[in-house]
C-alpha cells in the first residue's frame, strides 16, 4: 500500500476530514490567486495539507 492509498483511506474513514480539506484548499487557492498560473494550485495543495496535518496531529 502506497502512502497515497493510506492517506486516501484515512480521508474516507475519518468523518468530516474530506470536507475540511476542501474548505482549506479553497482558502489556500484564494489566498494564492496573485501568483500567476500555479499559485492557486499550490495554495490548494498547501491548504489541504494543513487541514490533514491539523486532523492528524
Amino acid at each position: 500500500m502506497s502512502k497515497f492509498d493510506e492517506i486516501q483511506g484515512e480521508i474516507k474513514t475519518t468523518p468530516g476530514l474530506g470536507k475540511k480539506m476542501a474548505k482549506y484548499s479553497a482558502v489556500g487557492a484564494i489566498i494564492a490567486i496573485p501568483v500567476p498560473v500555479v499559485g492557486p494550485i499550490f495554495g490548494a495543495l498547501a491548504g489541504a495539507a494543513v487541514a490533514y496535518a491539523k486532523r492528524k496531529g
